[in-house]
């Protein structure tokens, strides 16, 4: 019990030790989200600073600023009827660039600097969210011309409970429209936010405390043998015909709830743009658990632009050998991979 003080004081001294070094380094800082603006678009405060970096060994920091509606662009907003509002989530950010890489700038490089783009682009949404923002950015800045920036499941994240919903979301059961806001943090995480270990732990490492206690608390069963052959081989049989008619209903209840917000902002041009994968062929309507092309197929229908992207993927491959994905760590595109998507919505909106 005598040395029990000093232990006390050297865990201390440690921790403060930690902190004051992660204090230094490019660790990822809070990003300090919520409704600021509009009760269904999530947000950072306005000019808001703060740092992200990907991983335990903080790979590709940057230091961002938002700008005065809130979000992580090169520019402030302001009422502008020809300027083009760029939706999506993380791949319009594109936090992890440095930020004449990102899709804002790049896409108003490639229009030549005429036109403004606003980049509405907000980690972690899905489908009917940018009908919000579609709304927002109408309603606040008198656009009319909006690029919306898909990945392949942003119509399966629009279920709720996805971890992909700021707002608005279908109902996993009925695939009704709900509304399933982002609870307001607890005293506690408040208080966390600004310690650089907590961030650290949260933010690079992903630790989770309840996941943590829940595996110490579980036995964990090895793999039987030939179980990751199994599964590999699962994985090329054709999906079932009720999975497939299960993810169309989705697709077709969350391009109807889109639309029903969206279509009253949509006064100009809408170009969708849809990712896929980035090398090979994409898979057929019987083995794509995304349904990938009977999305496309129901987005057109709807009497707008959409841009396939598997396909410009597959013409970069057959001439260079260079990835277009910001690393093995992280499936974003990189500058390239953005350069590639902007000029090929520049040519779409230049026509």
């Amino acid at each position: 019990m005598r040395g029990l003080p000093a232990i006390i004081a050297g865990v201390i001294g440690a921790l403060l030790a930690a902190e004051l070094l992660l204090r230094a380094l490019p660790v990822s800082t809070s990003t300090m989200t919520g409704y600021y603006f509009d009760a269904d678009v999530l947000t950072y405060p306005a000019h808001h600073a703060w740092a992200v970096s990907t991983g335990w060994d903080l790979r590709n920091p940057q230091r961002l600023r938002s700008n005065n509606y809130g979000f992580a662009t090169h520019r402030d907003f302001e009422p502008d009827l020809g300027a083009i509002a760029l939706v999506g989530d993380s791949y319009v950010e594109s936090s992890m660039l440095d930020a004449p890489l990102r899709p804002g700038p790049q896409l108003e490089q490639s229009l030549g600097g005429k036109r403004a783009v606003f980049a509405l682009g907000s980690p972690g949404t899905a489908l009917l969210d940018y009908a919000q923002r579609v709304r927002f950015a109408s309603e606040q800045f008198g656009v009319s011309d909006f690029v919306i920036w898909l990945e392949r499941g942003d119509a399966r994240q629009t279920l709720c409970g996805s971890g992909n919903v700021h707002s608005r979301c279908l109902d996993r059961q009925t695939l009704a429209p709900r509304i399933e806001r982002m609870p307001p943090p607890s005293l506690a995480k408040r208080a966390l936010r600004h310690v650089a270990l907590a961030q650290y732990f949260a933010g690079q490492l992903a630790f989770r405390p309840d996941h943590f206690v829940g595996q110490l608390l579980t036995r964990q069963v090895p793999e039987p043998p030939g179980s990751l052959k199994a599964a590999a081989s699962a994985a090329k049989r054709p999906l079932a015909p009720q999975v497939i008619a299960r993810e169309r209903a989705v697709i077709d209840t969350a391009i109807e709830a889109f639309f029903r917000t969206a279509q009253p902002h949509l006064r100009g041009r809408t170009v969708f743009v849809v990712d896929g994968q980035r090398q090979g062929v994409g898979a057929s309507a019987e083995h794509d658990p995304y349904q990938r092309a009977y999305l496309i197929e129901r987005l057109r229908s709807r009497g707008v632009d959409v841009i396939d992207l598997e396909p410009l993927y597959r013409q970069y491959a057959l001439r260079s050998p260079l990835s277009l994905e910001v690393g093995p760590y992280d499936g974003h595109l990189n500058g390239l991979g953005v350069e590639i998507v902007s000029e090929a919505i520049a040519s779409v909106l230049n026509r």
